[in-house]
This record gives structure tokens, sequence and C-alpha cells, in this order.
């Protein structure tokens, strides 16, 4: 098991390798246990309660696998803010990688109610999230939206389907250094505002460096996920716009993480299509 601060400092995130406990996970995301909506919420809120909605994926297979949520500055939100929930199913599960369903809602009006697909790497103890291609469930808090949550959950576990076809896509498509470079240099637009002159502080070259052997073939799969684990955990030593040496930081909010993942997914995924 894993408690680390990856999305703030003061919020930390608990991953385990086994199911997640409500009491392992109202320790760190208390949000998730909202017994009503925030008081600044109107009557025409319609309330969505992560915690019964986790039972209810329970009861379905579905197991929680990681729990994190957002700072707060003011202390009546923390029992509402936004939270996140990585859910796997035990037909999902397998010795490499393993298909995840990423639940985002909040109890304060911050954030509807989100399912996104996802998958999660063992070797690299780093999840990647996948873009609009795929799955991205929506329901907003107005309505009704009882039926609309496990519905959503199955209908991001189909598109895992074409997850599988997107990997193996990306691990038949070979790059060359200079291939690679150009990926890497638009990746590294997704995380650090590059517009101008001003470069970012960290070169092609550092993301592209593996962290562990496997990771070395020249093929797009493992070229993507050199590149994601490098801009997600950072820890890379980089120079600053005025020439200051600087070490880079890990993504650490739920939001941010979110969306440099998904655009790290869809600038991979789209590549197959003009390499053919």
């Amino acid at each position: 098991m894993q408690l680390a601060s990856r999305f703030a400092s003061h919020s930390p995130t608990l991953r385990s390798d086994s199911p997640l406990s409500d009491d392992q996970i109202r320790r760190v995301a208390p949000s998730i246990f909202a017994d009503a909506p925030h008081e600044s919420r109107s009557e025409r809120y319609a309330y969505i309660p992560t915690a019964a909605v986790l039972a209810e994926l329970r009861k379905e297979g579905f197991e929680p696998f990681m729990a994190a949520q957002t700072r707060v500055r003011h202390d009546d939100r923390r029992e509402y803010t936004k939270h996140m929930l990585r859910l796997r199913h035990a037909s999902q599960i397998n010795g490499a990688e393993a298909n995840e369903i990423v639940l985002l809602n909040s109890h304060d009006g911050t954030s509807s109610y989100q399912m996104l697909a996802g998958m999660f790497r063992f070797v690299c103890s780093n999840g990647l999230v996948c873009g609009d291609t795929v799955a991205d469930v929506r329901v907003p808090h107005k309505g009704d939206v009882a039926g609309s949550v496990i519905d959503g959950a199955y209908e991001v576990l189909r598109g895992f389907d074409r997850v599988k076809e997107s990997r193996d896509a990306m691990r038949g498509i070979t790059l060359d250094d200079g291939e690679s470079e150009v990926f890497a240099r638009a990746a590294l637009s997704l995380k650090f505002d590059t517009t101008g002159s001003k470069p970012a502080p960290i070169t092609e070259s550092q993301i592209l460096m593996p962290r562990r052997f496997d990771d070395r073939r020249p093929d797009l799969w493992s070229v993507f996920n050199r590149t994601q684990e490098n801009l997600t955990k950072g820890g890379l030593t980089g120079r600053s716009a005025n020439g200051r040496r600087q070490r880079t930081r890990p993504v650490q909010g739920i939001d941010s993480d979110v969306r440099l993942n998904r655009a790290l997914w869809l600038l991979a995924d789209g590549l197959p299509q003009l390499k053919t």
C-alpha cells in the first residue's frame, strides 16, 4: 500500500494493491462520505452520494484501489470537496495492466459526476487516463440521476475494448529517433507554457529517458509511457527561463492530472493514423 501526497500537500492520495475499505478511504478522502450536499447548494441540486454509488458499484463487482480529494481553503468544504476514486472490475484485472474506472464527483457544486476510462500500470504504479475517444460519462447534478451512474460505469467498462485496440495499435508502431523527439516536444507543450520564445525547463531527451529497462523499446506505447511517467512524476533537473537550476514537480492537482493524462493519450492515440 502506498500513501503519498500526489494531488496536493495536506490532501494525501491512497493507492493499494488490494481493495480499499471504507475506513481507509475515509482517512484520506472524507468528502466521499458526505451524507448531504454542502449548505450552499439549492433545492434544484440533485445530490449524487459517492458513498452510495460506491456501494452499488461494489455489488456489481467494482472495487476501489485508489482515493484522493482536493485541497480546500475553507474548512467547511473539506467534507464536500471534489474527490476521485479509481475502481477495477474483477473481469478487468491482469498481470501487467488493469483497466480502471476513474470516478470524479463533489458535493459542493465544484464538479459534475464524471466517469472516465483509465489504465493502471503495475510496473510503474502510475495511472494512465484515456482520452475522449474512449469513454467519458458525465452526469450533472440535476434531474433524475439514479439510473445513470451504474449505466455509466458499464459504458466505461465497454469502452475498454477500444482501450485495448488503441494500446495494441501503439505497440505495433515503431518510432525512429526523430519521430520520438517530435512526440516528446508536443508532450512538453501540453504541460509547460512554451508559447513565444519561452523554452520548457527540460528537454525532449529527458522525458524520453526510460526509468526501467523494459521501457527502452522504440514502439509508440513505450515512448508514450516514458513520456507520461516523466511528465507526471517530475523530479527532472532543468533550467528556468532565467537560467536558474530547478527540478520539475509532480502533477499534483486532480484536474491537472486528469487533463494532462487525457491530452497525452489523445496525442498518442492519434499518431498511428498519421503513420498509416
